[in-house]
């Protein structure tokens, strides 16, 4: 994308039952955490994921990576800063910086790939058939 998006923060504790014995979040909850952050993101351009789905379309993952720099601890307060790194006819891919709140030190950041399919997992162009979604997406808001 040529245009720079809009950065969705996102809130959060850690949980204990996202943590192991040593009281640090274990690495599985990264890729939750991210899709809370992109759920969230998707809320906050005025288009809520529910509501996407409702219109028949989804958005399977092809790829996600991860880099750790910091441990999360149980009770930190996290940010999720979520945007979109780049937006194709039938793909979408998001960035993810996790901050630690108090700290205020990132502690992760990561990337995920989609696609974009029908109920059928056909390939769509979202351009296409829902400009206003693209749109939305484009420029970080609602039309």
């Amino acid at each position: 994308m040529t245009e720079q998006t809009q950065k969705v923060e996102t809130e959060m504790v850690v949980r204990y039952a996202e943590t192991d014995q040593m009281g640090i979040a274990h690495h599985s909850n990264y890729p939750v955490w991210f899709e809370i952050g992109r759920t969230d993101f998707f809320k906050k351009i005025g288009f809520p994921y529910s509501q996407i789905e409702s219109m028949g379309i989804l958005l399977p993952l092809t790829d996600m990576k991860c880099k750790f720099i910091k441990p999360a601890k149980y009770e930190d307060t996290i940010v999720i800063e979520t945007q979109i790194s780049t937006l194709k006819h039938v793909r979408v891919g998001f960035h993810y910086d996790v901050y630690n709140k108090q700290m205020g030190t990132l502690i992760a950041s990561g990337e995920t790939n989609h696609g974009w399919t029908d109920r059928q997992l056909n390939p769509i162009g979202i351009e296409e058939k829902f400009p206003a979604l693209y749109e939305a997406l484009k420029h970080g808001h609602a039309t």
